[in-house]
C-alpha cells in the first residue's frame, strides 16, 4: 500500500509532525512518501493521503488547501487523514476557557470533511521560535509589535509538540490502513 504524506509549513514544525508520521508508519510496514504539498506531482499511485499543514488565524496555509482542492476527486476516493498544527503553549484551557486544539480547528476543515470524507482531522500542539525570521507579508508586518516586550512575553516560546500523540495518532492510522485493501474508497 502506497501512502502519501503531504505537508504545508512555514517555520518547519507542521514539516517535523509530517516527518515524524511518515517514519512511523513506515516502521509498520507502509510505503510512505514525504513531500510538500508544492513538490507532489501525480497523486493516482497512491492508496492512502496524510496531509497536514500549520494553520495560522485559523486557517490551513493556502498552498496544503490548494493540493486538497486540486486533488479532491482522488481524495474522495481513498483513505484521508488531515492534521494541522499551531496552538502553541502548555496550557489545557485557552483565556476564554476553551480547550486550545479544539478552538484552532481551521476553517477549511469543515469543507474538506465534506469534500473528501476523511477518516480522521487531527489538531496538533506545534512550536514557537522568536529567533525565527518573518515570513510572509503578514510576519514581516507583524515583527514590529512581535519585538514589543509585552506581545513577546504573551507568545509562549518554545517546541510544544506531543510526540506520544502523534505516534499514537500515526499508530492508529497504520492499524486503519492493515485492514483496508488497496484501491478502495476512504471516508468514515
Amino acid at each position: 500500500m502506497k501512502i502519501l504524506v503531504a505537508y504545508a509549513s512555514r517555520h518547519g514544525a507542521t514539516r517535523g509532525i509530517a516527518e515524524r508520521l511518515a517514519q512511523r508508519l513506515e516502521r509498520n510496514g507502509l510505503d510512505v512518501t514525504l513531500e510538500h504539498v508544492d513538490r507532489v506531482g501525480a497523486v493516482d499511485d497512491y492508496d492512502a493521503f496524510v496531509i497536514g499543514s500549520a494553520a495560522y488565524n485559523h486557517h490551513w496555509l493556502k498552498e496544503a488547501t490548494r493540493f486538497a482542492r486540486r486533488h479532491r476527486t482522488r481524495l474522495e476516493s481513498r483513505p484521508v487523514w488531515l492534521f494541522s498544527s499551531g496552538p502553541i503553549g502548555t496550557a489545557t484551557v485557552d483565556a476564554t476557557g476553551q480547550d486550545p486544539l479544539k478552538a484552532a480547528v481551521p476553517r477549511e476543515f469543515a469543507e474538506l470533511a465534506a469534500a473528501v470524507r476523511p477518516r480522521d482531522l487531527k489538531i496538533f500542539y506545534g512550536a514557537y521560535d522568536p529567533s525565527a525570521p518573518p515570513i510572509g507579508l503578514v510576519e514581516r508586518l507583524g515583527a514590529p509589535f512581535m519585538r514589543m516586550a509585552a506581545v513577546r512575553d504573551a507568545m509562549p516560546s518554545g517546541d510544544f509538540r506531543d510526540w506520544a500523540a502523534i505516534d499514537e495518532w500515526a499508530a492508529g492510522i497504520a492499524r486503519e490502513l492493515g485492514r483496508v485493501p488497496a484501491g478502495t474508497a476512504g471516508g468514515a
